[in-house]
């Protein structure tokens, strides 16, 4: 139904209700029974149980419980265990991270209210939200949350906060007449009341004309349920290299048994040998490391006043191509704030931005003292004195209690220092007349020091134009005339053009009895001036959008405010140029003209959509990715949580975010700082490149591994390593090295590539070449240096495997080096990542302590090696490393 469009009466026809006696007791309990509680549903739940085991669906986790099993029956029970160990830490973390994930649906039920004023029977009693249905009257006053959806009836300088839904910076000022557009968005339907929306002024009785799911927000509700959650690019690139790696393994274990059986040697031997090269080809390390890499980089995050929420969140940021963001309380601060000022022909200039209340204020360049200036001093005055917004004081900042554009007015006189309290001191207000939607104005009369009244207005510029008959102008006044009549048109323009809010300020003196109704005291006026003001944008948000472009990430604005004020914030902070082309701007009218389809067809060039509701928020959001790009959003509503839920990365703001967005989000902002964005995706590229340098560590060590003994096998020698030094190897003297790389420092030029491709293999810019080719290198030099010794002294083989394992754990302890940089080992200094060189420090100890210790040597099949075989085990280590140091192997990208 299109209740906006009907009047009170056809609304209640509709509704089959009485605007005098509500709905009676019986009928509400029928209808309840009918359509349901006026509560969220939740949408189908899956139990604990089920979503723990459905962690171990996973194809590399099933990787890791074969190579479980496979350790298991080598014996090697330590092993064994502390794989399981990792498997059932990660499916912890990803049941917890789920078990978080979907309180969006109980964060949007604790914005209902629990208590709501309804007429039934006649009577007006309080009744349990929930127990609301269609066609009860509500009533509702300032401080109230509205409990349903409702045709409003009976208004009462009425606004109403909707930002959570709506994106508007300001209150939504109400009425009760039917508004004949076909298709206008929430924003505009301004004789409805939306669930969960704050009435910060006035009163207002409505009808319900829907419940539960059925509300606006209800529908929000029903998109999170039905947001598709998409695999990042870091799960991807990971399912990707468990099935090559799963493959690979599988047919190189299979040639090396083959090999070795077709040349002689104990089937029962092979099979040992075997199982061990499975186990080492598959990283079974490699979860919990990029496990590991993701929480540092979380908690450097958290150092960063951002909370990481999933831990992929940061490195799905870091290949973001396009930050779809939401403009108030996001890249804006969500504080009024009256930055230009005009009367007597004159315009002002304020410094000093949100709620502080310091700022000086010039005329042209020239800085000003107000008392000298007649005209700002008392525009700034009655604008204080005409207002029932309150400045307190909450911890160490100040916040505005009562209407935004009252509070940006109290600033702007507290700047000039006229506060409020001192005026009150000096001023008494003897009568108010309240703002009016209708009027559009507000009064007050006011009593001065000397003993005279005058009358103090404040309203719309045009409204309060044709109530005066004469302008301030010099400090003197002077009767209106067409000339001074088309400068105020001509600063209105002007100040409308920046995209300002502004209100007009008049006063009159008065005599004789204090009249009842306004209209007896809002005439005769002398307009002083007006007063400019907008929600301004975030001092850092320029920087950050800037380096955000020079990354080669997009930024877009969404918002629900008005295109003009869109578009002006979006040139301040550099997303539009000041040329800027219609092409580039959209409102919602057009998008709901627009299928996903077509959208994606123009959704390149857009870069600021305006006017938008939540659904449209979603279908941008689809538009994009779809286009290819990784789709980062951010904000700070309920309208924002859908979209937030569905893009590859959604981001929420910490202070003034509601819950629903939070917990929809994969990261918060704790400072709502745009510019905090820019840290993170510094930290989320950087987050990947460890991951993909560990992922070259790790995969040349076993390649080496694997092709030592392939190499043995095709040529008739004996095994070079036995199982149990090949899984010390793989899990001790690989892991360390491993996970201090998750630590490395970003590279210099981290901020100046552009995004990568989402469609970009792991082993992606030379990286599969890397690990092949270090990886034949670190086979070869340990086969070499086994052969070697072997030949030397081939009655002891046990001494020839010793020295094929320490040249192996040395070439991979080396070879760790040159994966900090995909230019060479000699691009980076080896001392900066401390956590590494103590890392490979560690390794080598342990490396020593199994060769030299006695009691180590029967386990692990080692023998003491004599000092002049290091020279051999150094000599051999360091080839890999150095001999294709700076060739084309490691161009730079």
């Amino acid at each position: 139904m299109i209740y906006h469009q009907m009047d009170e009466n056809e609304a209640a026809k509709s509704l089959h209700t009485n605007t005098k006696t509500g709905l009676s007791t019986q009928l509400a309990d029928e209808r309840r029974k009918k359509v349901g509680r006026n509560e969220l549903s939740e949408g189908e739940k899956q139990s604990a149980i089920l979503l723990f085991f459905s962690q171990f669906k996973d194809f590399m986790v099933l990787v890791l419980l074969a190579a479980t099993l496979i350790s298991g029956l080598l014996g090697e029970y330590v092993d064994a265990v502390a794989i399981m160990v990792i498997v059932l830490i990660n499916g912890l973390l990803g049941f917890i991270q789920e078990r978080k994930a979907e309180k969006s649906l109980q964060a949007l039920k604790n914005l209902s209210a629990p208590k709501v004023a309804v007429l039934r029977d006649g009577r007006w009693s309080k009744i349990d939200s929930k127990e609301a249905v269609p066609g009860d009257i509500l009533k509702f006053s300032s401080g109230d949350r509205i409990g349903a959806d409702l045709r409003i009836i009976v208004f009462n300088n009425l606004e109403i906060e909707e930002s959570a839904l709506t994106g508007e910076s300001i209150p939504s000022q109400k009425h009760s007449h039917p508004i004949l557009d076909d298709n206008p968005s929430l924003g505009d339907l301004n004789n409805m009341a939306f669930m969960g929306t704050m009435v910060t002024r006035g009163n207002g009785i409505g009808i319900v004309t829907a419940t539960g799911m059925n509300t606006a927000m209800g529908k929000i509700a029903g998109m999170i349920q039905t947001a598709e959650t998409v695999m990042t690019p870091l799960q991807r690139r990971l399912d990707q290299l468990g099935k090559i790696l799963i493959t690979v393994a599988l047919l190189l274990t299979v040639m090396v048994v083959l090999a070795g059986i077709f040349h002689g040697h104990d089937i029962y031997t092979m099979f040992l040998a075997g199982v061990s090269l499975a186990v080492a080809a598959i990283p079974e390390g490699l979860p919990a490391i990029v496990t590991v890499a993701l929480s540092l980089g979380v908690q450097r995050m958290i150092r960063k006043n951002a909370i990481v929420r999933k831990l992929p969140a940061v490195e799905t940021l870091g290949c973001a191509s396009v930050i779809c963001s939401d403009k108030t309380g996001t890249m804006t601060q969500n504080k009024m704030t009256v930055t230009h000022l005009w009367g007597g022909g004159k315009t002002w200039t304020v410094t000093g931005s949100g709620y502080d209340s310091s700022g000086d204020f010039f005329d042209m360049e020239r800085k000003v003292e107000v008392e000298r200036e007649k005209t700002l001093h008392q525009l700034l005055t009655f604008g204080t004195l005409c207002n029932n917004a309150e400045i307190k004081l909450s911890g160490a900042d100040l916040i505005v209690e009562g209407d935004p554009t009252e509070g940006a007015l109290l600033i702007a006189g507290a700047k000039a220092g006229l506060e409020k309290a001192s005026l009150l001191q000096q001023f008494t207000i003897e009568k108010e007349y309240p703002f009016d939607s209708a009027r559009k104005m507000m009064s007050v009369i006011v009593k001065s020091p000397s003993g005279d009244r005058f009358v103090v207005t404040k309203g719309a510029p045009d409204v309060l134009a044709l109530k005066s008959d004469a302008i301030l102008w010099d400090g003197k006044q002077k009767v209106f005339s067409g000339q001074t009549v088309q400068e105020v048109n001509d600063a209105v323009k002007q100040l409308a053009s920046m995209a300002l809010r502004t209100i007009a300020i008049a006063y009159k003196p008065m005599k004789g009895k204090i009249p009842e109704k306004a209209e007896d005291v809002e005439c005769n006026l002398t307009l002083i001036g007006l007063q400019g003001m907008i929600d301004p944008p975030r001092a850092e948000v320029k920087a950050a959008v800037k380096e955000c472009r020079g990354a080669g990430i997009k930024t877009v604005m969404i918002t629900g405010d008005h295109v003009d004020t869109a578009c002006a914030i979006a040139r301040q902070l550099g997303i539009l140029s000041k040329s800027t082309k219609e092409s580039e701007v959209m409102d919602g009218r057009r998008l709901n003209e627009l299928s996903v389809k077509e959208l994606e067809a123009v959704v390149e060039g857009i870069s600021v959509f305006a006017r938008v509701s939540p659904e449209h928020k979603l279908k941008i959001v689809n538009a994009l990715q779809n286009r290819g790009h990784i789709v980062a959003m951010t904000g700070d509503g309920v309208n924002d949580a859908p979209a937030i839920k569905s893009a590859d990365i959604g981001i929420a703001m910490g202070i003034t975010g509601t819950d629903v967005a939070k917990e929809a989000s994969s990261l918060i902002l704790l400072d709502d700082n745009f510019a905090t964005i820019k840290a993170a995706i510094k930290e989320g590229r950087n987050i990947y490149e460890n991951i993909r340098k560990f992922i070259r560590y790790l995969l040349a060590s076993n390649v080496g591994e694997i092709l030592v003994m392939l190499f043995a096998m095709l040529m008739s020698l004996p095994l070079p390593l036995v199982p149990i030094q090949i899984l010390w190897v793989n899990l001790v003297t690989d892991g360390l090295p491993a996970m201090a790389l998750g630590l490395d420092q970003p590279e210099e030029n981290v901020m100046q590539r552009n995004p990568r491709h989402p469609k970009e293999g792991v082993f992606a810019r030379g990286l599969g070449w890397k690990i092949l080719s270090r990886g034949f290198l670190i086979g070869l030099v340990t086969l070499v240096a086994f052969v070697i010794v072997y030949h030397r002294n081939p009655n002891d083989l046990p001494y020839a495997q010793t020295v094929a394992f320490a040249t192996l754990v040395m070439a991979q302890l080396i070879h760790v080096f040159d994966c900090r940089s995909e230019i060479s080992i000699f691009s980076r200094n080896p001392f900066e990542n401390k956590y590494l060189v103590w890392a490979v420090i560690s390794s080598a100890l342990l490396m020593f302590v199994v060769i030299y210790v006695p009691v180590f040597q029967p386990i692990f099949h080692t023998v003491a090696i004599e000092p002049r075989d290091w020279l051999l085990v150094l000599g051999m280590s360091a080839v890999p490393t150095f001999l294709l140091a700076g060739t084309f192997f490691s161009r730079k990208r």
